[in-house]
């Protein structure tokens, strides 16, 4: 099995660089809607999941512009980890200048800034957990621009328009990915 689809691996060197509640969380709700999407899709589950749990990875100790992801990237390219899986991390970020040319890069960035915006969603319901949780609220907390300011609401109508779906559905299958790993999310 190589590095890229081997969880085990992955999830250690996730450990290894990621000790934040909040970002190991992130990287496990990425992982989970990478997960569905492949499945949707028909593409290797292992490999994209490890590419949303891995995003990430190095943004804790690494969380500038000029670091974050290059050190992730040359890190997991010092593992051996094959170009194309270090590039499609390289794509999430807007300011790498690396295209979003693959299904897989256009998922991982439709999927990073969705994924930790639902989470913000949940932890304000009264339930505090994704029980019950409607597209309709993730979309009415969307237009308000004062809620979980930080999300680009941008970087996620764009990734929705590089899947070429509408919003909801992108929420819908979201939403569906994390109440599937809502145990590992704690959710």
């Amino acid at each position: 099995m190589q590095k890229e689809e081997s969880r085990e691996f992955c999830f250690s060197l996730f450990e290894e660089y990621t000790k934040s509640k909040s970002l190991i969380k992130h990287g496990l709700a990425v992982e989970a809607c990478m997960l569905e999407y492949a499945e949707f899709y028909g593409e290797n589950k292992s490999y994209w999941g490890n590419v949303g749990l891995l995003h990430d990875f190095d943004y804790e100790m690494f969380p500038t512009q000029e670091e974050h992801p290059y050190k992730g990237a040359e890190i997991l390219r010092g593992h051996g980890f094959e170009d194309e899986f270090v590039d499609a991390i390289l794509s999430h970020t807007p300011y790498t200048g690396v295209p979003r040319s693959t299904l897989l890069r256009k998922v991982l960035f439709a999927c990073d800034e969705l994924a930790g915006f639902i989470i913000a969603v949940i932890y304000v319901r009264p339930s505090k957990n994704i029980d019950g949780l409607e597209v309709k609220s993730v979309m009415k907390k969307l237009k308000d621009k004062a809620f979980a300011r930080a999300v680009s609401r941008n970087d996620i109508f764009e990734g929705v328009g590089l899947l070429e779906i509408n919003l909801e559905e992108h929420i819908s299958r979201c939403i569906v990915a994390l109440t599937k790993n809502r145990a590992n999310l704690e959710i």
